[in-house]
């Protein structure tokens, strides 16, 4: 959806997601819009100046003249900044979710800023043999050959308010409390695996786009989803602590056994000294209650 000031007149350019097109079509008269979200990814906030010579009705004018996005429905590149509500009007500080690189058992990123994902066992070997020291995994680098996803370190986030202007020891208020997510990731190269089980969660839903969302909460997935206070006193959370997410991720079938999508989307690279088929994606982690998103970079490696 954008909306688009044209002249003093407001255009409203709005397109239905795939699941409200296939309603539409059924043509049956059951169609409604009951749900729908709003969103600020064009806006950069940086550009209000508040010194303008011409008084504060220009504070805003450089936001307001930017250019908005066209209304797509690729749901992959679109809604990445979603708008929330908030009753309170007493906020100073909204909560963030972070990558726990530096705490805990999580797996941190790899030299390039990925985290790798070792498609099958026999990729599994080669880069323990030729990485350093001779045996491990190293920092970012996750077995995901289908019986190795739970033997990785986890990929973990942490929840809260990154300010050390409030003390960490003052409770998150439960509104800003982060119980719930959703994670997003390409069900043609991976799934989403539960790292102390080792066993895949449970999909919601699958778009036409292969993008499988998985909901994993305090309440249904434990093992994934815990008060930071629970799981240690570090964190990557500066201010009032909220919750930790930790997960894993496991090949798909079609990259474990076969190179057809390696040719089809990927390349080849070297890394330490050994060639790879690579497909570098991301999963996005989305928090439920407030809407704040990250993007994880993912490099799946198999060897050529």
């Amino acid at each position: 959806m954008s909306f688009l000031n044209n002249n003093g007149d407001t255009i409203l350019d709005a397109v239905l997601t795939d699941a409200g097109r296939a309603r539409l079509a059924r043509g049956d008269g059951s169609f409604r819009i009951v749900k729908f979200a709003l969103g600020d990814d064009e806006i950069d906030y940086s550009l209000w100046n508040g010194n303008h010579v011409s008084g504060s009705a220009y504070y805003d004018i450089d936001i307001l003249s930017t250019p908005v996005f066209e209304a797509l429905t690729d749901n992959a590149a679109s809604m990445k900044s979603k708008l929330v509500s908030i009753s309170r009007n007493n906020i100073l500080y909204l909560p963030v979710i972070k990558a726990a690189t530096a705490y805990g058992p999580g797996a941190a990123y790899t030299s390039d800023n990925n985290y790798y994902i070792l498609v099958d066992d026999n990729t599994s070997t080669v880069y323990k043999n030729n990485n350093s020291p001779v045996g491990s995994l190293g920092a970012g680098v996750i077995d995901g050959s289908v019986a190795g996803a739970a033997a990785s370190r986890p990929i973990v986030f942490q929840q809260g308010l990154d300010t050390s202007e409030i003390s960490y020891k003052v409770q998150i208020p439960s509104d800003l409390n982060e119980t719930q997510y959703l994670i997003e990731i390409d069900s043609r190269f991976g799934e989403i695996v539960n790292p102390k089980t080792g066993k895949t969660a449970s999909v919601t839903a699958i778009d036409d786009d292969y993008i499988a969302t998985y909901f994993v909460s305090t309440a249904i997935t434990p093992d994934m989803v815990k008060q930071i206070g629970e799981v240690g006193t570090d964190s990557a959370i500066a201010g009032p602590r909220g919750t930790e997410l930790r997960f894993s991720i496991k090949s798909s079938l079609d990259l474990n056994t076969s190179t057809y999508l390696f040719s089809l989307v990927g390349t080849t690279q070297t890394i330490n000294t050994q060639s790879y088929l690579t497909i570098d994606d991301t999963v996005r982690v989305i928090g439920a209650t407030t809407g704040y998103s990250v993007d994880v970079p993912i490099r799946y490696l198999k060897k050529s």
